[in-house]
């Protein structure tokens, strides 16, 4: 695993060939909102080698164009900031033609939130990996693959393996965001599956735009993730923004990632930031049971 800061990429070492520091953070000015004052300490318990409890999140920030239709990557700073996550998955992070630069301050984004991204895009000035970025605490270890995802649309996952600020249990995270079409979606959510059992037997979290608003589990496209994931039915509305009608952001834990008190961050500036809400839980870390479940994803739960 390398330390965080360091480039990693598929084969969980590979670096830049210019070995600059990741996103340009050399040549950016610091410019952080009025308004936003850095985060408190990182908010973890204190790890223990059998538990720990970390808050995390979820959001779309949706190219950071918000309900008014500006282009203002610092109100997203600002939400990030309110939420104060130790570990935040990002979707639309990226320009979505051309170049897929990156549309956050990374160092702005630190000052303002203590967190720092895991270097999902294969760009030396990108963010994420079809737009899908990783937030964590300086300090926290990983190491983590980019997965693209069948469909008709361009589609990726970021699956990341973590160790956060002080040691404790590892985490695996998975940070996606799926497509439009429910055909499209039951593949993803196949291919992540597949992704998963094919990894450590270690806590898992997926986080990200689901893109699924039925309620009816025999019709639902992330009807799979059951068995690893428990019930995944229903979750706290978070689109749109303004008025919170359809559940499209999701938190899940497996039975060693238990998730509470899931809700959406309904704040002022929330609400005009972006089309989505951020979605925010507690998630509770614990070591293998004795007894482990007897399905195929059992080493995953």
């Amino acid at each position: 695993m390398q330390q965080s800061g360091q480039l990693c990429g598929d084969n969980f070492g590979a670096a830049t060939k210019d070995g600059r520091p990741p996103y340009g953070l050399e040549r950016t000015p610091v410019c952080v909102p009025e308004g936003v004052r850095p985060s408190p300490q990182y908010s973890a318990e204190r790890p223990t080698l059998d538990r720990y409890q970390l808050r995390v999140a979820s959001y779309n920030v949706h190219k950071c164009v918000g309900t008014d239709g500006r282009f203002d990557p610092g109100r997203i700073t600002a939400v990030i900031g309110e939420l104060g996550a130790d570990l935040i998955a990002l979707q639309e992070v990226d320009r979505r033609f051309g170049r897929r630069t990156g549309l956050l301050n990374t160092q702005a984004l630190e000052h303002a939130t203590g967190l720092v991204p895991v270097p999902a895009s294969e760009l030396s000035d990108g963010l994420g990996w079809h737009g899908n970025a990783l937030l964590v605490r300086r300090g926290t270890i990983w190491r983590f693959r980019r997965l693209d995802l069948p469909g008709v649309e361009p589609r990726g996952a970021v699956i990341a393996e973590l160790t956060l600020p002080g040691g404790g249990q590892p985490l695996r995270v998975v940070a996606a965001h799926l497509g439009l079409l429910r055909r499209c979606r039951a593949r993803q959510v196949a291919a992540i599956l597949e992704a998963i059992a094919h990894g450590a037997g270690i806590p898992t979290l997926l986080l990200g735009d689901l893109n699924e608003w039925r309620l009816d589990r025999s019709r639902s496209s992330l009807h799979a993730l059951e068995p690893l994931f428990g019930p995944v039915g229903r979750s706290q509305p978070s689109f749109p923004s303004r008025r919170p009608l359809l559940a499209l952001d999701r938190i899940l834990g497996c039975s060693r990632a238990q998730v509470r008190s899931v809700e959406s961050h309904d704040s002022p500036l929330a609400r005009v930031a972006s089309d989505h809400l951020p979605l925010k839980a507690w998630v509770h870390i614990r070591a293998a049971d004795r007894h482990p479940y007897s399905t195929g994803l059992a080493e995953a739960a």
